[in-house]
């Protein structure tokens, strides 16, 4: 697996995190942010973190779910 998938995403105090299907929107003080997610990632949310995981081994889905932690995590630092 990536490891930028490996490090979960800390969502402040004040950001909310809502996911229906395989649209991801953030909601925080500075507005809300949207994005579609590839349906190879699977994201998962514990307490005020986000588990990003790729559905399979392939090479692809490995791929996505590095780049799919980053966007969140940007996504969170702009409406944070």
């Amino acid at each position: 697996m990536s490891r930028i998938a490996k490090q979960p995403v800390e969502l402040p105090k004040g950001v909310e995190f809502q996911q229906s299907g395989n649209v991801v929107t953030i909601k925080g003080g500075n507005g809300s942010l949207s994005m579609d997610v590839n349906s190879e990632v699977q994201i998962g949310q514990d307490e005020g973190v986000l588990n990003i995981s790729p559905r399979s081994g392939s090479k692809f889905a490995i791929a996505m779910s590095g780049t799919t932690r980053a966007l969140l995590a940007n996504m969170v630092t702009g409406v944070a």
